[in-house]
């Protein structure tokens, strides 16, 4: 029989396997968890990995008790948190959340937008600097490509660049 460890023991051999460690099962319990241990390879293998974890726990001291109001105090903060995490539930939780959401989306569209713009900057200077040498001399606004010969003229005249 082929062992499987992720199988976990028996639910119906788990309480004896616990009173078998702790030295509490009765005669009739014992044979019964023989006869199931012979035959159960998940039970076996619980009962070794958990027998050495016992008698770590017997080396420890008792704890001291609680108290008699141990129980009420414990149940009590349990109630004042999941009271707590209710109310963090509220009806504004969805309206937050799509608030967070279109944060989101608007920084993402931000980003995309100053992306473009960086690139087409780029791209403007790359064109401004493939004009031959000599046309930023006489054209001084790159943007502003004159349409025709007359316009030409006029911009060498503002320029003084037809002086000699």
């Amino acid at each position: 029989m082929e062992a499987d460890f992720n199988k976990p023991a028996c639910l119906d051999f788990e309480a004896l396997l616990e009173d078998h460690v702790t030295g509490d099962l009765s005669n009739a319990d014992a044979e019964k968890l023989a006869e199931h241990l012979e035959s159960c390879v998940a039970c076996t293998w619980a009962l070794e990995n958990v027998a050495p974890s016992v008698d770590l726990l017997r080396t420890l001291s008792p704890a001291a008790d609680p108290g008699p109001g141990f129980s009420r105090m414990m149940m009590a903060r349990v109630r004042q948190e999941l009271s707590r995490l209710n109310e963090e539930k509220s009806i504004w939780q969805p309206f937050i959340s799509l608030a967070w959401r279109f944060a989101a989306t608007a920084t993402l569209a931000l980003a995309v937008l100053v992306t473009f713009d960086a690139v087409r900057h780029s791209n403007n200077s790359e064109i401004a600097e493939m004009h031959p040498a000599g046309t930023r001399e006489l054209f001084p606004d790159p943007g502003r490509l004159p349409a025709n010969s007359d316009e030409v003229l006029m911009m060498v005249a503002d320029t003084n660049h037809g002086q000699r």
